[in-house]
C-alpha cells in the first residue's frame, strides 16, 4: 500500500482470528498477538515518526547494525510529488537521523544484512514500476548511498507494475525476496523472486499467499508482507484490502507458510482505528539491552482515530 498520508505512530494489541475459526492460526501467531498486545503493555512507542528533517517515515522498516544502531529504511512524498526513500539511524527507536536520499521514484524500501557485513537494500522504483535492489559493502556505504553492485529487475508477471519487495535471505550471492505484481493490470498480488548474482531473476507468483488472503474477502489490494521467526517458527504479516480504492478498508493478516491458513489481526489502539497496512517485524535489542520484538504497521487516514493517523513504531520485550 503506497498511498501518502500524515504519520502518527500508534500502538497495536492483535487478536487474530481465522475464516471459521477464532483460533490463532499458527503458536507463532499465537505469539505474536500476545507480544503485539495490549497499548499499555508496549515497553516503548513513538507516534508520529519523523526524521530529524521532518520528513514522514512511511512504511518504515527496521534492523539493527552490529553495533546496536538502528537503521530505519522508509520513503516519504516530497514537494516534486513523487517518493523518496531514505535511511535514517538512531539509537533509541524515538530520534532519527536522516542519512542518505536514494533519489526521486524510490519508494517501499527493504533492508538486510549479507554475509560479509554489508547491505541489501531492495525498492520500488517508478517510472515503470518495477523492484530494484542496490549492494552495499559496509554500513558507511550504505549511509552514503554508495552502492557497489546495482540491478533493476524486469517485470516479468505484469506489464504494469511490480514492487513492494521484502528481502527474506542474502547468503553469498543469493537474494530471496517476495513482493506484489498488478495481475492483469488490475490488481496487487503475491509474487517469490529470486536474485542471484546480481545478474540473474527469476519471480514466480505466491498463489497460496494469495488464496489465503482471498479466504478473508479481500477484494482489493494483496500487498506488503514481512517474514519473522518466532520460537523457531515462521510467521508472514500480510496486508489485505478488503474493498478496491478503500484506504479505510486495509487490515493486516498473519499468515502460516506451513498450513497456508492466515489470519486476521484484530488491531485496537487507544483512540479505535481500523485500518491498518505495510506491516514490518522482527528481532532487536532494545534501547535498555533487553531482547524485544519490534513492530511497525501504516495506520492509513481513513478510519484512524483523532491524532492516530500514520506511521506506528513500538516494540515489547520478547520474554523466555
Amino acid at each position: 500500500m503506497i498511498r501518502p498520508l500524515l504519520p502518527a505512530v500508534v500502538l497495536v494489541a492483535a487478536v487474530l482470528t481465522g475464516p471459521s475459526s477464532a483460533d490463532p492460526v499458527s503458536a507463532a501467531a499465537a505469539r505474536f498477538a500476545g507480544l503485539a498486545g495490549d497499548v499499555s503493555a508496549a515497553d516503548g512507542a513513538v507516534f508520529d515518526a519523523r526524521d530529524d528533517t521532518g520528513r514522514t517515515m512511511d512504511t518504515a522498516q527496521i534492523v539493527q547494525a552490529p553495533d546496536g544502531t538502528y537503521l530505519a529504511v522508509y520513503h516519504t512524498t516530497l514537494a516534486d510529488g513523487r517518493f523518496h526513500a531514505a535511511v535514517a539511524t538512531s539509537t533509541d527507536l524515538r530520534t532519527w537521523t536522516r542519512r542518505h536520499d536514494f533519489g526521486a521514484g524510490t519508494s517501499q524500501p527493504a533492508l538486510a544484512a549479507d554475509d560479509t557485513g554489508g547491505y541489501v537494500l531492495a525498492y520500488e522504483k517508478d517510472p515503470a514500476n518495477h523492484i530494484a535492489l542496490r549492494h552495499y559493502p559496509s554500513l558507511a556505504a550504505l549511509l552514503t548511498g554508495n552502492a557497489a553492485r546495482t540491478f533493476d529487475a524486469p517485470r516479468t508477471l505484469s506489464g504494469c507494475a511490480e514492487g513492494t519487495p521484502d528481502i527474506t535471505s542474502v547468503h553469498g550471492g543469493t537474494v530471496e525476496l517476495t513482493g506484489h505484481y498488478r495481475a492483469d493490470c488490475d490488481t496487487d498480488r503475491q509474487l517469490r523472486a529470486v536474485l542471484r548474482d546480481f545478474t540473474t531473476w527469476h519471480a514466480t507468483p505466491d498463489h497460496r499467499l494469495d488464496r489465503a488472503l482471498l479466504a478473508w474477502d479481500t477484494g482489493g489490494n494483496i500487498g506488503d508482507r514481512s517474514r519473522i521467526e518466532l520460537k523457531g517458527e515462521s510467521l508472514v504479516l500480510i496486508e489485505g484490502q478488503r474493498r478496491r480504492g478503500d484506504f479505510g478498508s486495509w487490515r493486516t493478516y498473519a499468515y502460516d507458510p506451513a498450513s497456508g491458513r492466515a489470519g486476521r489481526e484484530a488491531i485496537r489502539t487507544p483512540g479505535g482505528s481500523r485500518a491498518f497496512a505495510n506491516p514490518s517485524a522482527g528481532p532487536v535489542t532494545d534501547p535498555e539491552g533487553r531482547p524485544a520484538l519490534l513492530v511497525s504497521l501504516f495506520v492509513p487516514k481513513e478510519e484512524s482515530a483523532p491524532g492516530e493517523s500514520g506511521e506506528l513504531i513500538y516494540w515489547r520485550e520478547l520474554a523466555n
